[in-house]
């Protein structure tokens, strides 16, 4: 659909899909820490006051991502880095209650543009997506450049042109997006609303003010 299907000779490139790399899940509480006394369970913050190498076990899971490092450092740099590929409804909540066509194409165009935190990825059974996906620019993974230009074999596509001009555009958003807090302009009314929604949200102190004074006036 919007990929292509590169040669394994071809240089790796921002964009490419790999399946199968590693994911390291490390909890900072309980690190499994592995020298001559055996194996213990200790805290980060033990092995980070002594501040010498250690060697350590930690779980570690095959899963799809997609490159981001750009091209020229893809060449010549040290480490690739990547972004996960998940289930788009697990990448994105609003996903999981979305079942007809007309849904899906809201949230595909509609909240692609305002979304900057995922990137979509329909179906395509030759790269193995049974479902629709999206990279997740949250979660990033790291590898040796050399170490993956070995497993060249696990690259199952890339994204063509016209998505990999998206792509590029969608991930330097993403990276100088201003964080803020999107309902602090909105009346209590408004407010109100948008609570409905998302429920974990908290009022600035203008807007506690302004519904304090809401009550006040009802209650006259």
């Amino acid at each position: 659909m919007i990929y292509k299907f590169p040669s394994t000779s071809a240089n790796i490139r921002q964009g490419d899909i790999f399946i199968g790399l590693p994911r390291i899940d490390l909890s900072l509480k309980e690190v499994v820490l592995a020298d001559e006394a055996g194996e213990r369970i200790t805290q980060w913050a033990e092995i980070a006051a002594n501040g010498a190498p250690v060697n350590i076990i930690v779980p570690v899971r095959p899963v799809a991502a997609i490159v981001i490092t750009q091209d020229c450092d893809a060449v010549r740099g040290r480490d690739i880095s990547l972004c996960e590929i998940r289930s788009f409804k697990d990448v994105e909540r609003k996903g999981k209650d979305t079942s007809s066509a007309k849904s899906w194409k809201n949230l595909i165009t509609h909240h692609a543009r305002i979304n900057q935190k995922w990137f979509y990825l329909p179906p395509d059974t030759t790269l193995g997506f049974s479902g629709k996906m999206a990279a997740d620019f949250m979660v990033t993974l790291r590898v040796p450049r050399t170490d993956l230009e070995e497993l060249r074999y696990l690259r199952k596509g890339r994204l063509n042109d016209v998505a990999d001009e998206h792509f590029r555009e969608r991930l330097s958003d993403f990276y100088r997006r201003y964080p803020y807090d999107e309902w602090y302009p909105l009346d209590n009314a408004e407010l109100k609303a948008y609570m409905a929604e998302y429920p974990e949200v908290r009022p600035f102190p203008w807007q506690e003010a302004m519904a304090s004074e809401c009550e006040y006036k009802g209650d006259s």
